[in-house]
């Protein structure tokens, strides 16, 4: 079938479903989304193992770490919270709010994450009463059309109308531009390429920006060994391709020493030999500046290894290698998607933020970033001071997605990176960007209309 009569036949099929789920109420909504998220946890082994098999990125108990527990987080996320409907009033300014649809949304799914990004952008948009049509990577299109089949399985089970999740088997360039430019909303989580089209649609979208979430340790912090493997393991996870992973370790001379003694104990292999260094920059920044060199992304530690040449001992987590220089002066101070970081030492923690700070202005901007400290007023002044969308305190960088609900953001897989980014949001995507919300408005008792005085002397109160 060409492009054109496929994309035709799948929107066709999305109105139906959207007509079709215009009359569901609340509870018949959250029982889909509950149903889904129960039926991707039963198959969370088996689509790491495939994820894996096919795309060869990331490893296997990480990528099931991550599909046991997501669905928690997506079910934990939407339970108990209207979605359909009234949804809510303002009682001071006479207000009724009201859900809709956002219709037949696009979702471009990463090859990073072909399952769980499915689960996320697929059950918001479930909750909101939505369809959603998948375009897959090349590189992972059968688990990427494994996980829409089970979810539509289940959906068929629990008596749903057909065709609430549709994929295209065969993704070609093309199909998917017209795809997005058919939705009625597109969401672009993936490469800058990807991300680009989706801006490009000529719909709202809702896209993603680059990680390279820096790592700020305060000497006066109380739990230097906690920070150090805290970061190591969100270097480490699933090879280093979740965007939030934690790519260095800047830590105030005074404490350099000590952590990378801790550093030690957690098996990273840390090394300041320059001719390392060098081989690192060729291997995964050929161009400097230029794109990440492909081959090494989502490999395990030690096949980094062998591409730098370095004879590691087995039970190594990752690779920490000393760097002098930051910023656009140094390469290695990118997002690098494999367990790898760097290691860079300043005179004091307002230094090492402004360090991040020229990290994150080269790549990252927008993201995340983690400081380990007890000072409320030094997260605050990194929080001021550096572009992210999420600053972490005392935990590993991949909490910035909260899959193990220990944060107060959204659990998800698209992390929105505002104007830094040139993303559309700042915040974890939830169902809440994913409907429309109409306002009832009721006019004011005469008493509450505020006059001249009010406005310019009393309370702001609006």
């Amino acid at each position: 079938m060409e492009n054109k009569a496929l994309m035709d036949e799948m929107i066709a099929k999305g109105r139906k479903a959207l007509a079709e789920l215009e009359s569901y109420t609340q509870e018949q909504i959250d029982e889909l989304c509950r149903v889904c998220c129960e039926a991707f946890r039963q198959h969370a082994e088996e689509l790491a193992e495939e994820a894996v098999a096919e795309t060869g990125l990331g490893n296997v108990p990480d990528k099931i770490m991550k599909n046991t527990g997501s669905p928690d987080g997506v079910w934990y996320a939407i339970k108990n919270k209207k979605s359909v409907g009234i949804i809510g009033h303002d009682e001071r300014r006479h207000l009724t709010f009201v859900a809709h649809p956002k219709g037949i949304i696009s979702c471009v799914i990463p090859t990073t994450n072909p399952n769980i990004t499915i689960l996320f952008n697929g059950v918001y948009a479930l909750k909101g009463r939505n369809v959603i049509l998948c375009a897959p990577h090349p590189r992972a299109k059968r688990s990427t059309v494994h996980t829409c089949q089970i979810f539509n399985e289940a959906l068929k089970k629990a008596g749903a109308p057909d065709n609430i999740f549709q994929y295209v088997e065969e993704p070609n360039i093309e199909l998917t531009q017209m795809m997005m430019a058919a939705s009625d909303t597109v969401l672009g989580t993936g490469g800058p390429n990807m991300v680009k089209a989706a801006y490009s649609s000529g719909k709202p979208a809702y896209g993603v920006g680059p990680g390279n979430s820096q790592t700020i340790f305060d000497p006066a912090y109380d739990n230097l060994p906690m920070a150090v493997g805290q970061t190591v393991f969100g270097c480490k996870f699933d090879n280093g391709i979740i965007c939030a992973c934690n790519r260095s370790f800047i830590t105030p001379k005074s404490i350099s020493a000590k952590v990378v003694e801790l550093m030690k104990a957690e098996k990273v292999y840390y090394t300041d030999d320059p001719a390392v260094r060098d081989r690192a920059r060729e291997l995964l920044f050929p161009n400097g500046l230029g794109a990440i060199n492909g081959k090494p992304v989502g490999q395990g530690v030690q096949d980094i290894a062998k591409m730098l040449e370095l004879d590691i001992p087995a039970d190594t987590s990752i690779i920490v290698i000393k760097v002098d220089k930051y910023g656009t002066e140094e390469p290695l101070c990118r997002e690098k998607m494999v367990p790898l970081a760097v290691h860079i030492e300043c005179e004091d923690v307002e230094e090492a933020i402004r360090i991040a700070k020229a990290n994150l202005l080269m790549e990252g901007a927008g993201h995340s970033s983690v400081i380990h400290t007890n000072s409320t007023a030094l997260v605050e002044k990194a929080a001021c001071t550096l572009p992210v969308s999420r600053m972490l305190v005392n935990c590993p960088g991949v909490f910035s997605a909260n899959p193990a609900l220990a944060n107060g953001l959204c659990p998800t897989a698209t992390l929105g990176c505002g104007s830094w980014a040139g993303c559309s949001v700042s915040e974890n995507l939830g169902f809440e960007q994913l409907i429309n919300v109409s306002r009832i408005a009721y006019v004011y008792p005469e008493k509450e209309i505020p006059d001249h005085e009010a406005v310019w002397n009393g309370a702001a109160e609006y």
